[in-house]
């Protein structure tokens, strides 16, 4: 039972993070802009390990409510933060020139402007905890299905939750880095930021929609 309630947990946390993303397209970015790897990958693991701790603990409980009282408006910022994110790519994409040729030892794209690591995972941060979905798949949907477990399965299920969400985000990051040497080509850059720009409108639509704003 305890090894059948760890799959379960891998299984749908696994199948939940698969989704698009503005968290998901951010790491992309750096992954493959070679830009703060590690950083970035273990802050989205520990960040989704500690949602999910917090939901299997019975933390689901107090915040479906809290999330259902405030969702149009939670929702709402949401959106707006994905648009604005939205708007920087875009805005990258149209009229900076992205870096061509991606450097060494400090992980940046050259003539890129890479911001510095505490700005990178301010950011990263926003994207994490300012998405309210990110509250509904993690703490609100897995801590209220670890409640059919009953104690050591229950932290089983948490474990292989937990072990999804590392596998998934070092997997993305690593995975982007070594395609890496594919964004020397012109335009590269270009193509990648309008494409997320896209994403985070959609997103952001989205988001407004769940709310009930249209």
């Amino acid at each position: 039972m305890t090894i059948s309630a760890y799959f379960s947990g891998l299984a749908l946390s696994a199948g939940l993070l698969l989704a698009i993303g503005a968290q998901n397209a951010f790491v992309l970015r750096h992954g493959l802009a070679r830009q703060h790897v590690f950083a970035i990958a273990l802050f989205c693991s520990i960040a989704d390990g500690l949602l999910i701790i917090a939901g299997i603990s019975g933390v689901s409980l107090l915040i479906a409510g809290f999330v259902a009282q405030y969702e149009s408006y939670l929702f709402l910022g949401a959106a707006l933060w994905l648009a604005g994110y939205g708007a920087i790519r875009l805005y990258a994409a149209i009229y900076q020139a992205q870096g061509s040729v991606i450097v060494n030892d400090d992980d940046m794209p050259e003539g890129n402007n890479a911001p510095g690591l505490a700005v990178t995972l301010s950011t990263l941060a926003v994207l994490t905890f300012g998405n309210p979905h990110v509250y509904l798949d993690t703490v609100v949907l897995l801590g209220a299905t670890s409640l059919k477990f009953e104690a050591a399965s229950r932290v089983a299920y948490g474990a292989g939750a937990v072990t999804a969400s590392f596998i998934f985000f070092f997997g993305l990051a690593y995975g982007a880095k070594a395609l890496a040497p594919q964004m020397q080509r012109p335009g590269a850059w270009r193509v990648l930021d309008l494409m997320i720009a896209i994403v985070m409108f959609l997103l952001a639509i989205g988001m407004a929609h769940s709310g009930g704003w249209f």
